[in-house]
């Protein structure tokens, strides 16, 4: 039977609140990480009007200013016209952050302590993770999230080359993708809500980026006379950012994955150092599902794991290719096992992730950057040979 539904994704710039919030964590824990790889990081970032609010728990021996690398990350979102409140060389900032639990540090220390059970390194929290990979476009990701970020970030391109000097850093974009038998035929919708300084009229924004960003960007086989496009549909969106709304680091968890066609575990990325499986197991999860499709043993797979606080190993791993795989799902399993190794203190070894190279995960998804995948180890497909032996292909 043909199975047709519409499936939508959204994505957001750098300068989306939320997104300011996940660029400051990520740079904070970039400067500990260019001095001190050791270092243990979970930096929370609020933001609303003209002040930063940074807090939780650091420890490192990293010496510098908190404040200036705030300021640096403001302002290479763009923060820095007189006409938006929010603004790098104004704003007001309150360092709340402390040093991490020492029970907390025992259990991810690769040494004995009081009542723990093994002298390996531990995970940093109880949890849940996932991977996804899909074989529908080029980075292996779903269609809808994977254009939804390409608008979001030829959106920037456009601001930050002067094109249109008319934009502001906050926005939005959406994509609905219409589906047969899991095959995208047709886009259906696309919305863009950009920022913009008050002097130019909204059917000039619209008649630009229809042409400059929608039609420059997406497929133009997949869009149809039928294709809804709504730009900017409030009418107008002068007042944005940390001015128009407060922004938190940690909710954009799925604009930062998958866009919701695979699952998410529910812990946040930025700020959080790799020990932090909620972070590095789902960058982990994502290499091994991208590389079994890359392989050719699946047209669709997904990684669950779960790991405890403390403890070495993961608890479960679960691997599901929702019927796709072409050789039996058990064995794609065994394979898995048998090339990587799901151990905290392995993960960080197999992907390198002791760099300070958060920065340029925070925007447009942790995952399906090809461009940057020299630095994100996660979106190698290094270990396709290795499946396919463990596999007997």
């Amino acid at each position: 039977m043909s199975r047709n539904y519409i499936f939508s994704s959204e994505s957001v710039t750098e300068g989306h609140p939320d997104k300011v919030c996940d660029t400051i964590s990520d740079s904070v824990l970039d400067a500990c990480f260019g001095q001190d790889t050791m270092s243990r990081v979970a930096c929370e970032t609020l933001v609303k009007d003209n002040v930063v609010v940074l807090g939780g728990e650091i420890t490192t021996s990293a010496k510098f200013d908190y404040r200036e690398v705030v300021k640096r990350a403001i302002a290479d979102i763009g923060y820095v016209n007189d006409d938006c409140k929010f603004n790098a060389n104004t704003f007001f900032f309150v360092n709340a952050l402390g040093q991490q639990s020492p029970d907390i540090k025992q259990g991810v220390d690769a040494a004995a302590a009081a009542d723990k059970t093994t002298t390996e390194q531990g995970a940093g929290d109880q949890g849940l993770m996932f991977g996804y990979a899909v074989a529908e476009t080029d980075t292996l990701m779903p269609a809808p999230i994977d254009w939804a970020h390409k608008l979001g970030r030829a959106l920037t391109g456009l601001r930050k080359s002067g094109t249109h000097t008319w934009l502001r850093p906050d926005s939005k974009t959406q994509v609905s993708v219409r589906y047969v038998n899991d095959k995208p035929v047709e886009i259906t919708a696309v919305v863009v809500s950009t920022q913009h300084a008050a002097s130019i009229k909204t059917a000039e924004i619209r008649e630009i980026l229809r042409k400059d960003l929608i039609q420059a960007v997406l497929p133009a086989g997949l869009i149809t006379p039928k294709t809804e496009v709504l730009i900017n549909p409030t009418g107008l969106f002068i007042v944005g950012g940390p001015e128009g709304d407060c922004g938190l680091t940690g909710r954009k968890i799925i604009v930062d994955t998958y866009g919701g066609m695979g699952r998410h575990g529910g812990g946040a990325f930025s700020g959080k150092d790799p020990t932090k499986v909620d972070r590095s197991a789902a960058y982990f999860c994502r290499w091994v599902a991208k590389n079994v499709v890359a392989a050719g043993l699946a047209h669709r797979c997904e990684l669950q794991t779960a790991y405890a606080i403390g403890h070495p190993h993961p608890v479960s791993i679960t691997v599901d290719t929702f019927g796709t795989g072409t050789v039996d799902e058990a064995r794609i399993e065994a394979a898995i096992k048998q090339v990587f190794s799901f151990k905290p203190a392995d993960i960080i070894t197999q992907l390198n992730l002791r760099r300070p190279i958060y920065r340029i995960t925070t925007n447009y998804g942790h995952f399906g950057r090809q461009a940057e995948s020299d630095a994100l180890t996660w979106e190698k497909t290094n270990k396709v040979a290795d499946l396919k032996s463990a596999v007997g292909a």
